[in-house]
């Protein structure tokens, strides 16, 4: 690990704990223009992480610090999701596939991470999931089913015979407030909730959505203060 520190940091709000992991990609042409981006002090944007698509990883911002990555949004109904989270970026443009050697690096950056702060699987979240109608990132590239196979991340899997038969918008809105997503407009929540749960997923709310999304309500519900039940 390469530490390479950002001047783009301040205390985390009332001292709380990292209870989450926002991951995010750069949509810059290089790993060394993000890095020089997260440590301008110009844009006021950093991360505690960036990792490169040949697998390098560079640490700007000390975990117990609040790094400037998540920006407006909420999670689990809670603001603030600065203070208590740490951010990776990954050297990804969105269009492309994540490069083997950068996923073997998070993977093993987000099991340490992950055993420190005693974050759960389900607090390894889409910066699009906290901010549905500004973001997109990591986007329907990103392969969340293997971050969950290794415990690293969560995965819906309905069971068979799921009752969600009739497509009906307020179940789908209320499972993904229960699994921790911000009210926002059905379309946001939808594309948000399809990149990373069902990237190969069409048209309109479908009950194969609605079903997803209440399997992870029902297995990762939130309190209001935006920690697991």
């Amino acid at each position: 690990m390469i530490r390479h520190p950002s001047p783009n940091f301040g205390p985390r709000r009332g001292n709380v704990r990292p209870s989450l992991v926002v991951l995010h990609y750069t949509s810059m042409a290089s790993a060394e223009a993000a890095l020089a981006r997260l440590c301008d002090p110009a844009p006021e944007v950093s991360s505690h992480y960036l990792i490169a698509a040949d697998g390098r990883l560079w640490q700007l911002v000390d975990e117990d610090a609040r790094a400037w990555h998540a920006g407006a949004g909420e999670w689990g109904g809670a603001g603030d999701v600065n203070s208590r989270s740490i951010g990776i970026e990954l050297d990804n443009d969105g269009r492309q596939p994540f490069a083997e050697p950068l996923m073997a690096r998070l993977e093993a950056l987000l099991r340490d991470v992950l055993a420190r702060w005693q974050i759960p699987p389900e607090g390894v979240i889409a910066h699009a999931d906290m901010a549905p109608a500004r973001k997109s990132d990591p986007g329907p590239r990103f392969d969340w089913r293997r971050l969950a196979r290794q415990g690293l991340a969560v995965w819906p899997d309905p069971p068979a015979g799921s009752d969600a038969a009739v497509v009906d918008p307020g179940r789908f809105r209320a499972a993904t407030a229960s699994f921790g997503y911000p009210d926002a407009a059905l379309a946001e929540i939808l594309r948000a909730f399809r990149d990373r749960f069902r990237p190969w997923a069409r048209g309109p709310l479908s009950a194969s959505d609605i079903a997803a999304a209440e399997t992870l309500a029902r297995r990762y519900p939130v309190d209001p203060g935006g920690g697991s039940a």
